[in-house]
């Protein structure tokens, strides 16, 4: 048998005595060492320029954007001023002023029934600084009794300081009030460092004891109790940073901290800090600083508020929406509470101080200062104020703008407008009712209310100045406006063919208007033609008269927007905002002068130093003699015509001038009136143009007439215009009445236009003048 070979057994590897110790990493030889450490060096030198040049860029410029402030017309105390004293205490109280038994301090107030002592606030105006002063102001039932200084003087007036009713907001949306450290109450800054900052004055940016501190008591804790941060930290993530949290923001937080205490000062950080700090939301606005804050949730400059309000708002710098103290005020009032302590501990209270502060209640604002916003006016401001200053300016610059808007007249605005759709919609079901308004001063062209739709606080569109809508009615006294400025052709009482009438059109069709009632009434006067709102009437005049030429009045009267001249324009075809036609009003109230209607008098800087006047220039554009016959015409309206429901709530002896509007399918209702102080402008409609069921009289007259009831004081003032003659006329037939006891009216001519025979029958001079003024008053 063959022998088996032997089996071989496989040879042992020789190991290493360096393999056998296991694996080691080489060691770096010097030079790469070096190039480490330059590279590092590199990076380091690169973080630093940009994290240089954020820094400076951030605050060597104008960093902060203060948005530019709308202020309201300061409320007057004047003798004989129409105001009760609830509305007085109410207009105290929006401003932030506090009740008080002894005054001591600026903003500030006591009351004893009607009597009132003020402590009026320091305020720059338009035309100066009105410094802090008292005075003494009685109440009447509905008006002003007397107004005295401390000394018990009697003075022509008072004002209040002026309102903020909203401001041009940067793209992010962010609003502060600035403060500099000389104007920040020394008990805001000691509380604020106590709290988040103890050694502020004596770091370099970073604090590695506070970082330790904070780090040994989280883990103590479990979760985080305190943070580390710095003040100057702080204000580095807030301006130049995110929230983002990782090892990389943090990083260059440091940096950046350590190279803002390198260009700045200690003071200079505090104050962009006391500015800066992100303390709430409203609405879509970012609430910054402790200025507005203070505002914002006690509704009281910075400088007025105590010990537990300022502990308050310090408290919220650990997370304002957590500690928000109107969503969750248990935790406002503990965290509160926990700052009160801190100040106890370092020996600024004693127990019994703590105790007796950490009782007060938060006595926050009932709502949000800046919740009283009027979205439809300031909106008219920044269209205004976009024509004259470039958008970056408004939003950053702290510019002041004062406006002649009223608060109080804005307030009985809303209110008409409220009663008048709660009474058509208990009754009618107008749920969809829509309604704009313009109110505007008669003497000056100021504009001092807007509403733009039924929930006046939302800043939606805004139907006073962009909804278009067919005018109806109000038209018409362009028309007779035009006649009237003929005087050898036409008066109040030349007969017009109120007869039916075809017009062709462009496209073959037919133009064939019709009354409201449609029915004709033959030949009637021009005055009853306008009173009592005859479209055929109206348009007979019109295409007699020539459609140029009541275009020209329209543009004369204020109607910038392009009007096409067809025949249903004289009826109201034209679709115009109601501020267009506010404008209209506007000259006919104002005897023929145009005035631009005006939201600004004035601009100035953050500092109060003033940059613009807007003063107003009207210009004659329509001769008063015709402007007059027409507010007679007006009047008679009201008096007699479709708009005489007026004096269901006016008193009889009211004088006003007014006009309804209609359009077709009842689906705009218009009225358009003027007092002696006030004229004011409404539509009412539904914004899917679907019929409303109302005209003029039954819709938008409703809020006119319970506006004015309220708020004018000044009835309209009918002298004698120059080139004007008055002459007894038949009010029926326009020929001279035999027996002046009988249809007769004391009618307006412009001199030459009057009837030449006089039967010898009626009072004439100052005695017929005194007659129609019995008749009209």
């Amino acid at each position: 048998m063959p022998k088996r070979s032997p089996s071989k057994k496989p040879a042992k590897k020789k190991t290493s005595k360096r393999q056998s110790r296991g694996f080691r990493i080489p060691r770096p030889s010097l030079g790469l060492l070096v190039k480490l450490a330059i590279v590092g060096v590199v990076l380091f030198t690169m973080l630093a320029v940009y994290c240089d040049a954020q820094v400076r860029g951030a605050f060597d410029a104008q960093r902060y954007d203060q948005p530019a402030k709308v202020y309201a017309r300061p409320l007057v105390l004047a003798s004989g001023a129409i105001l009760t004293s609830y509305e007085l205490e109410e207009a105290l109280q929006q401003l932030g002023y506090q009740p008080r038994r002894l005054l001591n301090a600026p903003g500030s107030y006591n009351r004893s029934g009607d009597q009132f002592t003020i402590f009026l606030r320091p305020f720059h105006f338009a035309d100066g600084l009105r410094p802090a002063k008292k005075i003494e102001v009685s109440m009447g039932p509905t008006t002003v009794a007397a107004v005295r200084n401390e000394l018990g003087q009697r003075i022509p007036e008072a004002q209040l300081d002026p309102m903020v009713i909203g401001g041009v907001y940067p793209d992010r949306h962010e609003d502060r009030l600035m403060l500099t450290l000389e104007e920040t109450p020394r008990m805001l800054i000691e509380t604020l460092l106590q709290v988040e900052d103890q050694r502020f004055y004596s770091h370099f940016g970073v604090s590695p004891r506070d970082i330790a501190r904070a780090f040994i008591a989280n883990i103590k804790a479990g979760r985080t109790v305190q943070g580390g941060s710095t003040l100057t930290q702080q204000l580095v993530k807030n301006t130049l940073l995110t929230n983002e949290r990782s090892l990389w923001r943090k990083a260059k937080e440091a940096v950046m901290a350590l190279l803002t205490e390198v260009h700045y000062s200690k003071d200079h950080i505090l104050q962009a800090y006391i500015n800066e700090v992100y303390l709430g939301q409203e609405g879509n606005r970012a609430i910054h600083g402790f200025g507005l804050a203070a505002r914002h949730y006690f509704n009281r400059p910075i400088h007025e508020l105590d010990l537990a309000q300022v502990a308050m708002l310090v408290g919220m710098v650990k997370g304002p929406s957590y500690y928000d103290p109107w969503r969750h005020p248990e935790r406002a009032e503990n965290r509160r509470n926990v700052v009160l302590n801190l100040m106890a501990q370092e020996g600024w209270l004693n127990s019994e101080q703590l105790a007796a502060w950490q009782k007060e209640p938060l006595r926050l604002a009932k709502s949000s200062a800046l919740e009283g916003v009027y979205p439809a006016y300031v909106d008219l401001v920044r269209r205004q104020l976009s024509r004259d200053y470039a958008r970056q300016d408004l939003q950053s610059k702290g510019l002041r703008i004062f406006t002649p808007f009223d608060p109080l007249l804005q307030r009985r605005a809303e209110k008409a407008m409220k009663r008048a759709l709660a009474t058509l919609s208990d009754r009618d079901g107008h749920k969809e009712l829509q309604v704009a308004m313009v109110v505007t001063r008669v003497n000056s062209g100021d504009v001092v209310a807007v509403i733009g739709g039924r929930e006046p606080r939302y800043a939606g569109f805004n139907r006073a100045l962009d909804a278009l809508r067919p005018i109806g009615s109000l038209a018409k006294p362009a028309v007779y406006l035009t006649a009237l400025s003929r005087p050898r052709d036409y008066t109040l009482m030349t007969p017009l063919r109120d007869e039916s009438i075809s017009v062709p059109a462009s496209d073959g069709s037919l133009w064939r208007p019709q009354n409201y009632d449609r029915k004709t009434h033959g030949m009637v006067p021009l005055h009853t033609a306008l009173s009592k709102s005859y479209n055929l009437a109206t348009a007979n005049l019109g295409l007699d008269l020539g459609l140029s030429d009541v275009m020209d009045t329209f543009r004369r009267l204020g109607i910038h927007r392009p009007l096409l001249e067809v025949p249903s324009m004289l009826l109201g075809a034209a679709e115009l905002a109601p501020i267009e036609v506010s404008a209209m009003y506007q000259t006919i109230a104002a005897d023929g002068r145009y005035t631009p209607l005006r939201t600004i008098y004035a601009v100035s800087d953050s500092k109060g130093e003033p940059l613009a006047r807007y003063p107003q220039q009207p210009k004659q554009v329509i001769e008063e003699a015709p402007v007059h016959l027409l507010k007679y015409a007006m009047l008679e309206t009201v008096r007699e015509g479709t708009g005489k429901s007026v004096y269901n709530m006016l008193p009889k002896d009211y004088r006003v001038a007014g006009k309804t509007g209609t359009s077709n399918d009842t689906r705009d209702s218009w009225f358009a009136g003027f007092a002696g102080d006030y004229l004011a402008v409404v539509w009412m409609g539904r914004d899917d143009n679907a019929s409303t069921g109302l005209t003029g009289a039954s819709g938008a007259l409703r809020v006119w007439r319970q506006f004015m009831a309220e708020a004018s004081t000044e009835q309209m003032p009918f002298t004698q215009a120059r080139n004007v003659e008055y002459h007894w006329v038949n009010g029926e037939d326009g020929g001279l009445t035999q027996s002046w006891c009988t249809n007769a009216r004391y009618m307006p001519f412009i001199v030459g236009s009057a009837p030449r025979h006089n039967s010898g029958c009626a009072p004439d001079g100052e005695k017929a003048w005194n007659w129609f003024k019995r008749i009209f008053d």
